[in-house]
């Protein structure tokens, strides 16, 4: 495998760091009270920051892993990917539906929907940053010349 094999990390990286770009546009916006804005974000102003955040978080763990040059297995960049998305987007959902921020869980198709979203986002994203972790972890140790150790 060579490096190309990872251009979909890159892509990734790419797309969420324009999301996030997007989403501080927002926050500008709702701080200068911009109604269609706060139509669309009527929950809390930290969720949109945290969304931000988020995908800034993301961006650059994809560029990281990208960086490594590391070749990654195909559902691992996949998870990766899609969960640095998902992951983010929780909050982003719970700033545009206020009622699935709230302490007690809220009742209905919706917020059990949403619940089922959280906890396979969590899933994707831990197996998949958590398993190329692990691969790059394991590479360091067979790329090390004969009789030098770490």
């Amino acid at each position: 495998m060579n490096q190309n094999t990872n251009v979909l990390l890159l892509r990734g990286a790419t797309l969420w760091l324009l999301m996030a770009l997007c989403l501080a546009w927002c926050l500008v916006f709702l701080k200068f009270d911009l109604t269609l804005i706060k139509l669309i974000f009527p929950g809390k102003f930290t969720r949109v920051l945290q969304a931000h955040l988020d995908f800034l978080l993301m961006s650059a763990l994809l560029f990281g892993f990208y960086a490594a040059k590391v070749p990654l297995p195909a559902p691992v960049r996949w998870c990766m990917v899609v969960g640095a998305f998902t992951n983010s987007s929780l909050f982003m959902l719970q700033a545009m539906f206020p009622s699935l921020d709230s302490p007690t869980p809220a009742e209905g198709f919706f917020p059990g929907v949403f619940r089922v979203y959280l906890l396979a986002s969590l899933l994707i994203t831990s197996y998949g940053f958590g398993r190329a972790a692990v691969v790059v972890l394991l590479s360091t140790f067979r790329d090390l010349p004969d009789g030098q150790a770490g």
